[in-house]
């Protein structure tokens, strides 16, 4: 035939889009061109795939081969395009099945030699197939435990090219290649499962943690160094309900997108403790030529903790507002933009000035008021109206290492958070909302569920003093309900409204 088509997958973001990649010979002078919006790296397909070719007893026509990547107007980037340009190419001239051809998509880089070798983003390409409609992928053998990953379609992992060729129903030899040892993932050491058994004496804060899990809400710890701000933010995802296949899914494919080997799908809550170096493209994603996903999306589904959150630059700091509230984060670049995840439980912890002492019982802050202002500057305000739950934390005192241990335990304070999001979820049936932190102010105000006015007297007091801002309101009833559902009430009263007033700002009634 002299016009061959197959499909590959170009990845937007968090997203895949189905490429049919066709290629078409004709009598002209040789030449081998690629069109359709290609990059730097995928225009450098040219070569790879012509010696691919060669080195595999398959060379490429000596005609003119055009390859068109369609939708045009889709940038593509990456060398994954490899294969299914190769394979075009060869259908034009060698028999294979078209129907073979059409319902298989092909994803992998080329070696010279016309070894496939692995790639990112092998996970969410593999997604896109199957919502496409495809049932059947080939991939280089290394990432075929991560297509595997995804139900309703064939995975073919193939060691090189002609392997690939062969399939397609084409008279090759295909060489005999050693066994391929694909590389062991890079597990942590094990390690006993940190507990809330470990931290002592702080059961305001363990509670405020609890709370924080049940409705999904963020959390602002501030306090001396040494008073357990770390240990708790590492406990909460313990204490957080297993991801579901979706969310699972869904954070895989970040962690594939971001180059991690991913073999399995990890039921706990991801965890992202970035250092307080790191840039604004390194926090919320980004890059020059090709957009890869930051911390706040390698975090979807899970929490994102930012230890000393008063040394972050304050514009990495201020780039969370947006994701905060919308739950997504648009990266924008000339002439494409991508979107990625961005639903996090973000956690900050900060000293109440840079030497950590200042107000602190019994400590002797050195720092100049100069300082200790432009320290807490860094946190601006309307990322702190951002933050749903502010707490304060106090070192623990000698006696309290003996009798105030920790109120709970990892396990009791998973079943409570269990109890307490099933509530949620039973109230919020029929909504698209599963948790509180995900319900929008107008429905919590004046929908079913609203409290009544006596109920939202304090709140709207502490709004006519300015205490509160709109958002901050919201943000209380929020909490409020969190409460209630923790405690086992169907609707919000005075006490519970209290308690969340106090927990943003303080105040107690």
């Amino acid at each position: 035939m002299s016009v061959a088509r197959t499909w590959a997958v170009a990845l937007v973001g968090a997203q895949g889009e189905l490429v049919e990649v066709e290629a078409d010979l004709s009598n002209q002078t040789p030449e081998f061109k690629i069109i359709g919006l290609p990059d730097k790296s995928l225009g450098e397909a040219v070569q790879r795939v012509h010696n691919a070719c060669a080195n595999s007893g398959v060379p490429l026509p000596r005609r003119r081969l055009t390859v068109n990547l369609s939708p045009a107007s889709l940038p593509k980037q990456g060398s994954g395009f490899d294969l299914a340009i190769a394979i075009a190419c060869l259908a034009t001239e060698r028999a294979m099945d078209a129907s073979s051809l059409a319902g298989t998509v092909h994803l992998g880089e080329l070696g010279l030699d016309g070894r496939l070798r692995p790639i990112p983003g092998i996970l969410p390409a593999v997604v896109a197939a199957a919502r496409a409609g495809h049932r059947r992928v080939i991939v280089p053998v290394a990432n075929r435990a991560e297509a595997e990953l995804v139900d309703g379609i064939e995975v073919l992992g193939a060691i090189n090219l002609a392997e690939v060729v062969s399939a397609h129903g084409a008279d090759v030899v295909v060489p005999a290649d050693p066994p391929v040892e694909l590389p062991e993932e890079c597990a942590p050491a094990p390690s006993a499962p940190a507990d809330l058994a470990d931290v002592i004496g702080q059961g305001e804060a363990i509670e405020a943690l609890v709370v924080a899990a049940a409705g999904g809400h963020h959390l602002l710890m501030c306090g001396p160094p040494g008073a357990g701000k770390t240990m708790l933010a590492q406990r909460l995802p313990g204490i957080l309900p297993e991801l579901d296949d979706r969310a699972a899914l869904a954070s895989a494919s970040i962690r594939s997108l971001s180059g991690s080997r991913v073999v399995e799908l990890s039921r706990v809550p991801p965890f992202e403790a970035p250092h307080h170096s790191v840039s604004v493209a390194a926090l919320v994603g980004g890059g020059s030529r090709i957009v890869r996903p930051g911390a706040i999306a390698r975090a979807s589904e899970g929490v994102l903790f930012l230890d000393e959150a008063g040394e972050f630059a304050a514009s990495a700091l201020d780039a969370l507002r947006q994701p905060l509230e919308s739950g997504a984060i648009t990266i924008h670049r000339s002439g494409a933009s991508a979107e990625f995840p961005a639903r996090f439980q973000l956690i900050l912890a900060t000293n109440p000035c840079p030497c950590g002492d200042y107000g602190i019982r019994g400590g002797t802050c050195t720092c100049p008021p100069a300082a200790i202002r432009r320290y807490l500057r860094r946190l601006s305000g309307p990322l702190l109206d951002r933050m749903d739950i502010e707490l304060t934390l106090a070192r623990v005192s000698v006696a309290q290492r003996g009798v105030g241990g920790a109120s709970t335990t990892t396990a009791e304070a998973r079943a409570r958070v269990a109890e307490a999001r099933d509530r949620t979820a039973r109230r919020l049936a029929g909504t698209p909302w599963r948790l509180n932190a995900q319900v929008p102010g107008t429905w919590l105000r004046e929908g079913p569920c609203a409290p009544s006015p006596t109920v939202r007297r304090p709140l709207d007091a502490a709004l006519h003093r300015g205490s509160l801002t709109l958002r901050g309101y919201d943000r209380v009833l929020r909490v409020a309900w969190s409460l209630a559902d923790l405690d086992g009430r169907e609707q919000l009263d005075v006490e519970r409204i209290g308690r969340a007033l106090y927990l943003k700002k303080g105040i107690a009634l």
